[in-house]
């Protein structure tokens, strides 16, 4: 039916015919052209992000692959001059949401960022890549990549500071937690929680109100299958990307039917550069992934359903995990007013879970009159939240110090002018 509407699209458009600029074929022609733009493939998109600025001054960035795993990859995007290697800027780690779309939904996250800092950002694979011989991948697994990635990033010497968007907010901060457990001397040095479902009784909203409307059993069998050949990760039990996707325009039918129904009109009237924001915005939003459905339905149970680790009942491994552990992790939460995904208070519950932390070591902010993705991304990302940001990661750098038992190692790094840090 695609291939149908691109050709009938040509012969209704094409120059040679006569009636191509009357009112009628435009009609046909944006008709068609939304028809197809519903129904295809949307591939993989590109971060795309080849320039920043560095003390006033224009960088090329070079996007590298520093660690790679069968479910994720972890990309630097490396500022290539001396003048950014000279500045010792600290390291983030931008642990992007694994919930159906694919990590260049933060491209505008990582641009805030990289004038300052060193940044790298979990870029996970889509679940029907993976062939299924190369094993489950579920919230445990996750916790285990999210260790290992904090560890490679701390081994230069300086604690790595951890940015959660979202959903990776439990599994961040179990991997926190664990750490400073186990007194790693590579924990970071800070985490920094941005609308995240910490505990989702707190003013629930739509999505967690779907995940306690049925059991457990109902989500295994009416949400999950299983990737059809012949896809690398045939065989393999998702929850396919599509569902979620339609679950997001769901939450929002209104504005959806309304941008499209001015993207027709447009289309009807040759507005190019309207189309062609409408169409930028939609070949990122409705590129999605497939998730792993182990790690899909016990976040299901345990984060919307048990909400075990607000209730101190969150287990990794079988081991107990105890925010209150950490006691020189630095942890800052922040939430949009109007927030309609993650509800006001759900992710500022991680304060009162990390009791260990002293006052210094804490900050929350709530960004008036901002929505779930203004959270991280968007102008008052860029000019009210970022700046935030960034100065609790400055005030809390510190070095990598040898383990001792008994004593918890940090050592923080004096705060120094940004052009010197």
């Amino acid at each position: 039916m695609r291939a149908a509407a691109r050709i009938s699209q040509e012969m209704v458009s094409n120059p040679l015919n006569l009636l191509s600029e009357s009112y009628g074929n435009r009609a046909v022609s944006a008709a068609l052209d939304m028809f197809i733009q519903a129904t295809r493939r949307y591939g993989k998109p590109e971060f795309g992000l080849e320039t920043t600025l560095v003390d006033g001054q224009e960088t090329p960035i070079v996007e590298e692959i520093v660690w790679t795993r069968p479910f994720c990859e972890l990309l630097r995007f490396r500022r290539d001059s001396a003048q950014a290697a000279a500045r010792r800027d600290p390291k983030v780690l931008i642990v992007a949401p694994m919930s159906g779309h694919y990590a260049t939904l933060l491209r505008g996250t990582v641009a805030a960022m990289l004038p300052e800092h060193d940044v790298y950002i979990t870029d996970w694979v889509d679940a029907r890549q993976v062939p299924l011989s190369r094993g489950e991948f579920d919230l445990d697994d996750y916790t285990d990549y999210l260790i290992d990635m904090i560890q490679t990033l701390g081994r230069d010497g300086e604690r790595v500071h951890v940015m959660a968007v979202c959903q990776p907010g439990i599994p961040a901060m179990v991997a926190a937690s664990v750490m400073a457990m186990d007194r790693d001397p590579l924990r970071p040095a800070s985490l920094t929680l941005m609308g995240s479902p910490i505990d989702t009784a707190c003013n629930p909203k739509q999505p967690n109100e779907l995940a306690q409307s049925h059991p457990l059993s109902w989500f295994e069998q009416n949400v999950v299958v299983r990737v059809p050949w012949p896809n690398p990760g045939a065989m393999r039990r998702v929850y396919p990307g599509f569902l979620q996707l339609s679950g997001f325009l769901s939450m929002n039918f209104d504005r959806h039917m309304d941008a499209h129904i001015s993207q027709f009109k447009n289309l009807v009237r040759g507005d190019g550069d309207s189309t062609e924001a409408h169409r930028r915005f939609y070949d990122e939003y409705m590129a999605v992934m497939d998730l792993s459905a182990e790690f899909y339905l016990q976040t299901i149970e345990r984060v919307f359903q048990k909400r075990l680790l607000a209730e101190g009942e969150y287990h990794y491994r079988d081991r107990h995990i105890d925010p209150g552990a950490m006691t020189d992790i630095a942890l800052m939460t922040v939430e949009g007013e109007t927030d309609d995904i993650t509800g006001l208070g759900q992710t500022e519950a991680a304060q009162k879970l990390a009791r260990g932390l002293p006052d210094s070591e804490r900050d929350h902010f709530v960004a008036e009159g901002v929505g779930h993705y203004g959270v991280f991304n968007g102008s008052r990302w860029r000019g009210i939240i970022q700046p935030r940001v960034r100065d609790f990661i400055a005030g809390h750098r510190r070095e990598v110090a040898p383990a001792r038992p008994g004593l918890v190692v940090s050592e923080k790094i004096a705060a120094a002018p940004r052009a010197e840090v």
